[in-house]
């Protein structure tokens, strides 16, 4: 039963991350670009977070701190980019 919770929790994530897709293709703006992006980067950590659990190991908790770490820099270095139009600043 566990099993199955576990499963369909998956396949809404997924079906989360294919929303989100549409919207990064779609989105009018890119600040909304940006936070499907950053959705995205929360719902593969979710998916690796329960087939973690699914699982039964620990194995995976070091691929949800890379995601994580990742996903907040890209949103970071994006929302920079929308803010002054560039990165890094060089003065």
């Amino acid at each position: 039963m566990i099993d199955l919770i576990f499963t369909t929790a998956i396949v809404i994530f997924c079906v989360a991350i294919a929303m989100a897709l549409v919207r990064i293709i779609q989105g009018p703006t890119l600040p909304d670009r940006v936070v499907s992006f950053d959705v995205v980067g929360v719902n593969l950590i979710s998916i690796v977070a329960v087939l973690s659990v699914l699982l039964d190991t620990a194995a995976y908790l070091e691929v949800i701190l890379i995601i994580a770490i990742l996903a907040f820099i890209s949103t970071i270095a994006f929302s920079k980019h929308i803010e002054r139009g560039v990165i890094i600043d060089r003065k």
